[in-house]
């Protein structure tokens, strides 16, 4: 509000009149406005006045962006004449074409389609599936596509798997056999892309969750005189024929194992490498004796005697240059041997 007044004082001051009517103007009572406010006030405008509806639909279609639709589950004989012809009842087509896979030459089972006005554009959004040769296409903006944007957070609580279908059973009869539990969004037989010949399953997307668990919980399943399998197609998280795990559950997961680990029946684990989350045991250091105290000695049943000492003795040779062998005066029969 501070603004405001400040803005229009400045443009006293300049000489205005105190009409806000300029550009400059009328953009500074615009700003502070929020986005729905101006979406309101836009098409109340356009509503009154031809004029300021032109310029509102000739901005809008200036960008390819809100024109652009990406159209996919074609088949695979689907050409780009078949899918320009199946929008033409929305609006004049400005261009459109099937995509091909640059080395085979044969379709991507996808396209675009480019109208030149943005009204036609909104009129194919409010019937996305359209059925085309034989073929429940969905179609959506491109750059929602591109961008990896998705208005279905819950696709997986609406898209079944169907199995075990009959090479008879078209996607015509599949889709006229799942309508009854409800309103479809998108579905298709799988056909090869070789020799377009069916691959005995296909998809079904319901428009809401609850249809789609009806479809499961129905018991019966008979199509093309077979029985058929319908379950979740999000099968990599497990869901074969039953709902998600709810809100706060979380599974248990198997634990990851390394490449070439494998168990076979009957047979100890054999591997080079320990599987993940195992951990040998530390090396243990080699085993030492522990210094226990050596035990106390037994007390001698002698008294200890100490070391008597001898006189010395000097010997002397005799005559004839013998030593005796004891000390003389030991006895009277000294040993004499003769000098070396």
């Amino acid at each position: 509000m501070e603004d405001f007044k400040k803005r229009k004082l400045e443009l006293d001051e300049a000489g205005g009149d105190g009409d806000f009517s300029s550009k400059e103007e009328l953009r500074f009572l615009i700003e502070p406005l929020a986005k729905p406010q101006l979406v309101d006030l836009l098409a109340k405008l356009g509503s009154q006045y031809p004029s300021i509806a032109e310029e509102i639909k000739s901005i809008a279609s200036a960008d390819p962006a809100h024109r652009k639709l990406f159209v996919r589950g074609l088949a695979w004989n689907t050409t780009s004449e078949t899918l320009r012809a199946a929008f033409q009842e929305h609006g004049e087509i400005e261009e459109g074409a099937v995509i091909y896979d640059k080395v085979t030459g044969k379709s991507r089972g996808y396209g675009f389609i480019t109208f030149k006005n943005m009204e036609s554009t909104q009129q194919a959004l409010r019937a996305p599936s359209k059925l085309i040769d034989g073929r429940l296409a969905v179609c959506n903006l491109a750059c929602e596509s591109l961008s990896g944007t998705s208005s279905a957070p819950d696709l997986s609580l609406r898209k079944l798997y169907i199995g075990s279908l009959s090479p008879e059973v078209t996607s015509e009869i599949l889709l006229n056999y799942f309508a009854r539990h409800g309103e479809i969004e998108e579905g298709s037989v799988a056909y090869d892309r070789d020799t377009n010949e069916s691959r005995g399953f296909g998809f079904v997307t319901y428009k809401t969750a609850e249809a789609a668990k009806k479809a499961i919980d129905d018991l019966e399943k008979t199509l093309g005189g077979r029985n058929i399998v319908v379950k979740y197609a999000d099968s990599q998280k497990g869901k074969t024929g039953q709902p998600p795990f709810p809100a706060g559950v979380v599974p248990m997961a198997a634990l990851p194992m390394n490449p070439g680990y494998m168990q076979q029946p009957g047979k100890a684990n054999v591997s080079s490498r320990p599987p993940i989350n195992y951990s040998y045991p530390q090396t243990v250091a080699p085993y030492s004796a522990l210094p226990y105290p050596n035990p106390p000695t037994a007390p001698s049943p002698y008294p200890t005697q100490g070391q008597i000492p001898y006189p010395q003795v000097s010997a002397k040779k005799d005559r004839h240059g013998f030593l005796p062998t004891q000390p003389v005066g030991m006895n009277n029969y000294p040993y004499y041997y003769p000098k070396q």
